[in-house]
């Protein structure tokens, strides 16, 4: 048996021992593993409702009220009802994910959207909570003289069109998604999104691993104190510590831009995650993102995760993506038929 194997084999031996047990002293909110860590283990559901930043009609409130958070969930539970029973429409080509009376049916109906129905437990007004005014610092004046060429060079291109000319690499700020490299929320950092927001812990006394249920990405981050390695990758390089009851992932090398915010990072990110199991169903998620070329300062944002007691099933997106031929050959046609030919 190869050393690869071995290690596989063992591995896997570890997370069949290792279940979750609560440790002798601690109380029942507290599981720990036998080796004496928190138990993170388990499918972890981080659907929200509350926005990423702060909304300007919400600008002094930080907490909102439980009349006000059980209404916006109720608003929520009814448009959900009434696109579900609204009359049957045609789906157009369109950037819209199904935007109701107020515009075209979309590509996507409502009915295969699962963003969740509830604010986060805090009742924050946004998952941002720092800067304390629920907003994302202002960008670098370098980075908004990028984003304002981009916005020009795809000036009246579809979000998921490529950039006219173009191919794989011209998709707009979704093209990894597109291209099924990285998942929508799965970042990193994780945010929760329209779908398949859910995430896998596994531990050993060495590793975490965290499993993404879009695109089933799995990262592995070493706890034995192994340094970063030079090696850029679509998810960075994660290492990991415990400090107290919190697991602190600190990662960076990234190749380029990831998923999150819509591809906003690039690859001098330097992000740290925080995970905390704060009661026996409920894994606080902390991130602080810190890009010097594209804000002007770290920022943080937290999201409670809520415990899923069903199995995490595969996202297959690479299988079977007609999708992505489908763009690109539609962007030709068009293109063609744009020069007369």
């Amino acid at each position: 048996m190869s050393h690869r194997h071995l290690a596989a084999a063992c591995t896997v031996i570890a997370l069949l021992v290792f279940s979750p047990v609560v440790a002798a002293g601690q109380g029942a909110e507290t599981p720990r593993t036998p080796w004496g860590a928190p138990d993170l283990q388990g499918v972890w559901d981080f659907r929200s409702i509350t926005p990423m930043e702060r909304p300007d009609d919400l600008a002094d409130q930080e907490f909102l009220t439980a009349e006000e958070a059980a209404r916006l969930e109720q608003e929520t539970l009814d448009r959900n009802q009434e696109l579900l029973l609204r009359p049957a429409r045609r789906t157009e080509a369109t950037n819209s994910v199904d935007q109701g009376e107020e515009g075209a049916p979309g590509f996507y109906n409502n009915l295969w959207l699962d963003r969740g129905t509830t604010t986060v437990g805090t009742r924050r007004t946004s998952l941002v909570v720092d800067p304390p005014n629920g907003k994302m610092p202002p960008l670098t004046p370098e980075e908004e003289q990028r984003r304002a060429e981009y916005a020009e060079l795809r000036e009246g291109v579809d979000t998921h069109a490529p950039t006219p000319g173009g191919w794989m690499e011209e998709l707009g700020t979704n093209g990894l998604q597109l291209r099924c490299i990285t998942g929508f929320n799965s970042g990193p950092p994780m945010t929760p999104g329209g779908y398949n927001n859910n995430v896998q812990v596994f531990q050993t006394p060495d590793f975490v691993a965290l499993l993404n249920e879009m695109n089933h990405n799995v990262r592995f981050v070493p706890l034995d104190g192994r340094p970063h390695v030079d090696l850029p990758q679509w998810t960075g390089d994660s290492r990991g510590h415990w400090d107290g009851d919190t697991l602190v992932i600190e990662t960076n090398n990234f190749l380029r831009e990831t998923s999150f915010a819509q591809g906003r990072t690039g690859p001098n990110l330097q992000l740290v995650e925080r995970l905390t199991r704060v009661s026996e169903d409920t894994l606080l998620y902390r991130a602080t993102i810190n890009d010097p070329t594209v804000w002007t300062s770290p920022w943080t944002y937290e999201v409670p995760m809520v415990l899923n007691d069903q199995p995490l099933y595969e996202y297959a997106c690479h299988e079977g993506n007609y999708g992505l031929e489908n763009i690109l050959a539609g962007a030709r046609v068009l293109e063609a038929e744009a020069e007369g030919r």
